[in-house]
């Protein structure tokens, strides 16, 4: 049999050999522990850098940790957490936000391709009941960036939204799962992207992007989420050796390697897109933008494509979701192309 061609995920993927090289070098000798050490001392300066302003820095195990405690430390727990429908901390994350946050709620709101809308969140907000004991106060805006269908925010549009939170006191966080994705695409500078826009917090993806085992929440606005740190420590989620986790994630942005990485991605992306341009009964569900293709297709054709092979997840019966990794190489675009012109001529022909 053929091995199977892997577009489920970007977590599916190889970690970068530069952040497990940091990792071995990292181990070395003694060093204070919860991030006491030298290596988190300097990722924190390195982000500060990065960032063109001072940040604090809190390396986690996950993306869901870094979303949840985030938010839980934003809100209340009679709070309200706006986010789009698409959102991960809406439909993947098991409510982490609502535990952690002892009862935050998250309300769905409307945006296209997985995005907010500014006026769709001045509506909601006006709607909300703010000061009415009945109902759950506006406290913070969830943006997802790539978003959960492939787009990105301009930086226009962010601010466009941090505008409308910050006139009605909410707090903006911003799910970066794939920020690196993102900044490549948009071609700006990450402090643009985000505290520059009105983003008082980042969940800094590193996982999906050739990382090991962290992501980290990057603090723009101390006065967002003060309490951040008792958070943090009573879920259990500092880790005890922060200088292994510093490691990978300082060595992941030196050299621009993260944006690097993204690119690839990104372009592979782009060629599937490009390619499936002109095959007939197959389209795109959002636009390719990132690293992330959501296409439309009959569900033999998708079968079909599972028959020979192929990983994907599907997204109801007619829409396939093919994640492009930093790793991914250009056989397997091509190879998933030609196998999904493949599917939709055998479709037009009644095979």
């Amino acid at each position: 049999m053929k091995p199977a061609i892997d577009f489920r995920s970007d977590n599916c993927g190889r970690a970068a050999p530069e952040l497990i090289e940091a990792l071995s070098a990292a181990n070395t000798g003694t060093a204070l522990g919860y991030g006491g050490d030298a290596l988190t001392a300097q990722m924190q300066a390195r982000f500060s850098e990065l960032f063109e302003a001072p940040v604090r820095v809190h390396p986690v195990a996950t993306g869901t940790a870094a979303n949840a405690l985030a938010l839980a430390a934003m809100a209340t727990p009679f709070g309200a957490v706006y986010c789009s429908p698409q959102a991960h901390i809406n439909t993947s994350e098991c409510n982490a936000t609502g535990f952690f946050g002892g009862g935050t709620k998250l309300v769905a709101i409307g945006g296209r391709y997985g995005k907010i809308s500014a006026d769709a969140l001045e509506s909601e907000i006006a709607a909300a009941g703010k000061g009415l004991s009945h109902k759950s106060q506006p406290k913070a805006v969830n943006l997802v960036q790539a978003t959960d269908l492939g787009a990105v925010y301009s930086v226009d549009e962010v601010a466009a939204v941090g505008a409308v939170a910050r006139a009605h006191g909410l707090k903006v966080h911003m799910d970066g799962a794939r920020f690196a994705n993102a900044v490549a695409a948009l071609g700006c500078t990450p402090a643009q992207a985000t505290w520059k826009a009105g983003v008082d917090m980042l969940s800094f993806g590193v996982t999906k992007n050739g990382g090991l085992l962290g992501d980290a929440i990057v603090v723009f606005a101390p006065d967002a989420a003060p309490d951040l740190g008792f958070h943090l420590r009573r879920a259990g989620l500092v880790w005890s050796k922060m200088r292994f986790a510093s490691a990978q994630i300082m060595a992941y942005i030196e050299n621009d390697l993260w944006l690097r990485l993204a690119r690839q991605a990104n372009a592979a992306a782009s060629a599937i897109a490009a390619g499936l341009e002109a095959i007939e009964s197959v389209g795109l569900v959002a636009p390719v933008q990132a690293n992330e293709v959501f296409v439309q297709m009959a569900p033999p054709a998708a079968a079909s494509l599972e028959d020979q092979g192929f990983l994907f997840h599907r997204r109801g019966p007619d829409v396939g979701r093919f994640v492009c990794r930093w790793d991914t190489g250009e056989d397997e675009v091509a190879a998933l192309v030609a196998a999904i012109r493949r599917s939709a001529a055998g479709r037009r022909a009644g095979r």
